[in-house]
């Protein structure tokens, strides 16, 4: 079995991780591989295969995400555009992503013996379309409309899904999520918990100035539209893709919000259920 490590050097623990991994001993024979441009990085673990990420990526069997949930985001998009499944190793606060925490390694050998499940999430594609073309992103979490100008300040923005009109929304911003993304800003917005396995798109209003605006649940085969109303501030409105890249989104622009034909996969080595997790992670820390 080939495995393509994708480590966030940014994390103090992942060299130590990195090296415990590549000592394991397992059942059968385990290359692990990881991209050329961090050979300097790691040069004291054990053995590693280096290559140009994208041969190791289309050559790998799985994919192992080695940081926080904004590391198995980024590597979970990167997977799913090569059809590879994707394991996550926490070595952040939360790791609500991740099905393995650091001290939990040698579970990794149940990707040899067959004892894990593939668990499917939506992700969604975001199209910025304008006169001058169009470009496309694919978000795990959210794609996020908020201001740019003085905090004082509203933004304005028309929704509709295919030619039905949504609402007009006066706030500080929408968010449009997938049901993992769900229990990430757009919950800390007052928007709903939903369960990673359905298929639906979630808006969530950020501090919307109306008595009437609530989250809304579309179906995922919907197609919304999210355009700045004449009456929104000159300084501009922001899109930002699961809070990795931000563009400017101006008057003449439009938000495509829509399903992508491409899921990603997340392995679960230990069984736990969506509920489980959340429980753990959310509620049970919550209490501490």
């Amino acid at each position: 079995m080939q495995l393509l490590l994708m480590p966030n050097l940014d994390k103090p623990n992942v060299h130590a991780c990195v090296r415990r991994l590549t000592a394991m001993h397992f059942p059968e024979p385990v290359i692990f591989m990881m991209d050329e441009r961090l050979k300097g990085n790691f040069s004291g673990c054990g053995p590693l295969k280096w290559g140009p990420f994208d041969e190791l990526m289309e050559g790998c069997d799985a994919c192992i995400a080695i940081g926080g949930d904004g590391t198995i985001i980024h590597s979970g998009k990167s997977a799913a555009r090569h059809h590879k499944p994707v394991l996550g190793i926490n070595l952040g606060r939360l790791g609500f992503l991740a099905t393995l925490e650091s001290d939990q390694l040698e579970k990794l050998q149940y990707l040899l013996t067959g004892e894990y499940t593939v668990e499917e999430r939506m992700l969604l594609k975001i199209t910025l379309c304008s006169p001058d073309g169009s470009r496309e992103w694919l978000a795990m979490n959210d794609a996020v409309l908020s201001k740019g100008g003085p905090l004082t300040q509203i933004i304005e923005l028309n929704v509709r899904n295919g030619e039905q009109g949504v609402g007009f929304y006066r706030a500080d911003g929408l968010i449009f999520s997938t049901p993992t993304g769900s229990t990430a800003y757009a919950m800390s917005a007052g928007g709903p918990i939903v369960d990673p396995a359905l298929q639906c798109i979630c808006l969530t209003p950020l501090s919307s100035h109306s008595l009437f605006s609530r989250p809304i649940i579309f179906d995922a085969n919907s197609v919304l539209y999210a355009q700045p109303a004449s009456g929104s501030p000159k300084q501009g409105i922001y899109l930002t893709i699961d809070g990795e890249e931000t563009v400017s989104v101006g008057p003449e622009k439009t938000v495509r919000i829509e399903k992508s034909e491409t899921p990603v996969k997340l392995l679960n080595l230990t069984g736990k259920s969506f509920t489980d997790v959340l429980n753990e992670k959310l509620i049970w820390r919550s209490r501490k």
